[in-house]
């Protein structure tokens, strides 16, 4: 069978991660959505999505095809009904479908020709930006039962204090040294080749992916994950940063999410929390307002490839878009659109050229090229936000 995942409704709720990725691509628990689903099915996914997203997440189509809503994530009761999916067969949850059988001769689907199947257990669903957050450590409970199960871990290094040690999963290459992991209210998952340094304090549920870094003294409260290749300092609390972003300094990071390629300058603070305890508001993109949460912590939204420099300070619900370039003294506005270059002082358009300009050394730094697809993605990006752009 052939399993296509597809963004859903929820794709605006979810921007500004989604301007430069699917649905499917975002990172919950420890793995992506993707990586989840193809774990569980043991063969490879492909996507439907914006088509400027097409040509880095292309779709494959078969004679027969499952669709899988991506803002669903899997359990083994869920995949099982999914591989079982026939000729007009559906199945949902409520009013929403999370997944279809098709074939490539169908012109269009109509859900009322189909036997649509109840699935009644309860699902982690990311439906707006802050559930990435808010409903991270059930999801690096769920990835580390899936990435564990049957396999036994590295040995906890000599040195390294611990609690619960069967709650600990270190993968190959991991290097710990002098640690403090706590692991009596969730589970800890040190990726391969992670390296935790010196007097670093971790709190499960926490997840560290391939060649993630905690510097020295780093405190890491609950419900936090670090994806590929990111460098973490300072204090954080129950956030997610995707992968290649760093914070790799003192100051408070809390109920938030990074994109990839982020880079907090050192003392960076966000708030998660207002002074008069309120409800956090953040921007909407379908609205084009700010529009309540119904959470009482809230910190910082993130997209790809902005940056901070030092001493940058967030107010409680921010939203930063892609390629924003903050700086300077003061708190920045709420929500800082795309391509924005400034600070509290004002805001002016951060040309592609120079973007470009940016992403190709940060990259080169990791081993990567910032090639032609990139440059396409960004540049859709930038004329897709000109109308936020009016400082």
């Amino acid at each position: 069978m052939n399993y296509i995942l597809f963004d859903g409704a929820v794709r605006n709720a979810l921007l500004p991660f989604t301007y430069t990725r699917p649905v499917a691509d975002i990172r919950i628990g420890i793995l992506t959505i993707r990586e989840k689903w193809e774990k569980h099915l043991s063969l490879t996914t492909t996507t439907i999505t914006e088509e400027y997203l097409e040509e880095k997440y292309p779709m494959v189509e078969l004679e027969e095809n499952v669709l899988i809503n991506a803002s669903f994530c899997p359990t083994n009761e869920l995949v099982e009904k999914v591989k079982n999916l026939s000729t007009n067969e559906a199945i949902f949850k409520g009013e929403e479908v999370i997944a279809f059988y098709t074939s490539d001769s169908q012109e269009e689907v109509n859900f009322d020709t189909y036997k649509q199947i109840e699935f009644e257990e309860d699902l982690i669903q990311v439906k707006n930006t802050w559930d990435i957050f808010a409903l991270n450590a059930e999801a690096i409970q769920q990835d580390f039962d899936l990435i564990t199960e049957g396999r036994i871990s590295q040995p906890i290094p000599e040195g390294t204090r611990y609690i619960n040690k069967e709650n600990i999963f270190i993968e190959e290459g991991a290097v710990l040294t002098f640690a403090t992991l706590n692991a009596s209210e969730g589970p800890i998952y040190i990726g391969k080749n992670a390296v935790i340094l010196e007097s670093s304090s971790v709190k499960g549920p926490f997840s560290m992916c391939e060649n993630a870094v905690l510097k020295m003294g780093a405190k890491i409260y609950g419900g936090t994950t670090l994806g590929p290749y990111c460098k973490v300092g300072g204090e954080v609390s129950n956030s997610v940063l995707f992968g290649f972003s760093s914070k790799g300094h003192d100051g408070y990071l809390g109920n938030s999410v990074l994109g990839e390629w982020c880079n907090l300058g050192a003392d960076t603070n966000n708030s998660n929390l207002k002074n008069n305890y309120a409800e956090v508001k953040l921007w909407n993109y379908e609205a084009g307002r700010f529009a309540k949460t119904g959470l009482q912590f809230c910190g910082l939204m993130m997209g790809d490839h902005s940056k901070c420099g030092i001493n940058t300070m967030f107010n409680t619900g921010s939203v930063i878009g892609v390629s924003a370039n903050i700086f300077g003294s003061g708190f920045p506005r709420n929500f800082v659109p795309s391509f924005s270059w400034g600070g509290a002082s004002g805001f002016i358009e951060y040309k592609t050229n120079k973007v470009f300009e940016v992403a190709e050394v940060v990259l080169k730094r990791r081993g990567l090229i910032f090639d032609k697809k990139e440059q396409k993605i960004l540049e859709h990006v930038f004329e897709e936000t000109k109308k936020y752009r009016n400082y």
